[in-house]
């Protein structure tokens, strides 16, 4: 612990607060991959794990695979002397140099996960579980949003199932659901469903306990650090899914006592049969006045909940943006090339395109330069209560 220790605080003053990144790569065995993460052709398969079908950035959160590596999901530092160290380590051994002093005395991590999901078929229609069915576990609820990556091949179902038909709700809900998860045999549960456009450029917020199976955009996801789910959809991208995936964070004796009806039970029902769901869901850009410049700008791309927050930066080529922000965040480069804080960064370059800003480099000017000929794009993501500003979504009710 000593030695590593002293590894990270060299490390942190050598680079003056801004840490690379290597990407780290988590395969899933219920879909197939749509092999746009910029891998050759031949990394997708991972054999009995499945398919490389997402990259995780800045993670501590180990991906809860049943067959896969003890690190699976979890990022490393670029060390520079071949020293392996993970983030999850490196906040372990020195929080308050990375998280902040008086973050610390509130927060026990980064408590956030961002991820980029690709599969060439839908995801099955699921849930995460809320607060206090992922406690009986000894998990963490899983809030999350999306934002659908600009420029980028939508697939073949670029829509997204979000929760269940209003009448649902006010009728009998469980008589409805409850078949298709004891027969387990089809993919028409969907049919109560109603599905949206993935628009690229635009997004959605969804809170635990909502059904919802997203659509094959290429999307770039922030949620809170947890991996819980129950898939209720049996028949998927033309194979029948394993039904352990539906009571995978259920305990055992609920299970057992309750069957099939226990994960009907941890369904947020208000939201999922809410009529003005869109209108209530639905992420916009929202550019911040405050920091705009000549040389670029920055807008709200993930809000409505302080468990997480996110923004998108766009410098203009030949300019620069100067950045200063309330605490630790990690970045992701989409398009374009050039400098953060000094730091070279480039767009699908591994090990360029991903860095972690610890707090005290983040709460001071950071400037971020475009060197290239086009726009520099890069992702801003936040953990709990370190946006309190974040907007909300002025709800729409009946």
């Amino acid at each position: 612990m000593a030695e590593v220790k002293d590894i990270l605080e060299k490390l942190i003053q050598k680079e003056n607060g801004i840490l690379k990144l290597k990407p780290a790569w988590v395969a899933r065995n219920f879909l197939p991959p749509g092999k746009r993460l910029g891998l050759k052709e031949e990394d997708y398969s991972a054999g009995e794990r499945g398919f490389i079908c997402e990259r995780w950035l800045a993670s501590v959160t180990h991906a809860d695979n049943a067959i896969g590596p003890e690190d699976e999901g979890l990022s490393y530092l670029e060390t520079g002397n071949g020293q392996e160290i993970t983030l999850k380590e490196a906040v372990k051994t020195v929080p308050e140099l990375i998280l902040g002093r008086e973050y610390t005395k509130t927060h026990r991590g980064l408590g956030r996960l961002v991820k980029i999901y690709d599969f060439g078929a839908r995801i099955p229609f699921h849930i995460h579980q809320m607060e206090k069915d992922a406690r009986l576990v000894g998990r963490n609820s899983k809030d999350e949003a999306y934002y659908f990556l600009d420029g980028s091949d939508l697939g073949t179902h670029p829509e997204t199932f979000f929760g269940v038909h209003p009448y649902i709700v006010r009728q009998k809900k469980y008589d409805i659901l409850l078949p298709y998860l004891i027969n387990w045999n089809d993919d028409l549960i969907l049919r109560h469903s109603r599905a949206y456009l993935n628009v690229t450029g635009e997004g959605f917020f969804l809170e635990s306990g909502v059904l919802h199976a997203p659509g094959t955009a290429l999307t770039l996801e922030l949620q809170e650090d947890s991996d819980v789910f129950a898939m209720l959809q049996a028949l998927n991208a033309g194979k029948i899914i394993s039904k352990e995936l539906l009571f995978k964070d259920v305990r055992k004796q609920d299970r057992e006592k309750y069957g099939e009806r226990v994960i009907l039970g941890q369904i947020n029902w208000e939201i999922c049969g809410d009529p003005y769901f869109y209108e209530n869901h639905h992420l916009k850009n929202i550019l911040i006045e405050q920091t705009k410049q000549s040389g670029g700008e920055e807008y709200w791309i993930y809000y409505n909940t302080t468990k997480f927050s996110g923004k998108k930066v766009i410098v203009k080529p030949g300019g620069s943006f100067t950045s200063k922000d309330s605490g630790v965040y990690n970045i992701f480069v989409w398009k374009g090339s050039g400098k953060f804080g000094g730091v070279e960064i480039e767009a699908g370059n591994f090990g360029f395109d991903e860095l972690l800003v610890i707090h005290d480099r983040a709460v001071n000017d950071v400037t971020i330069e475009n060197t290239g000929n086009s726009d520099l794009m890069l992702f801003k993501f936040f953990g709990p209560d370190i946006n309190m500003n974040v907007p909300m979504i002025k709800k729409v009710r009946k």
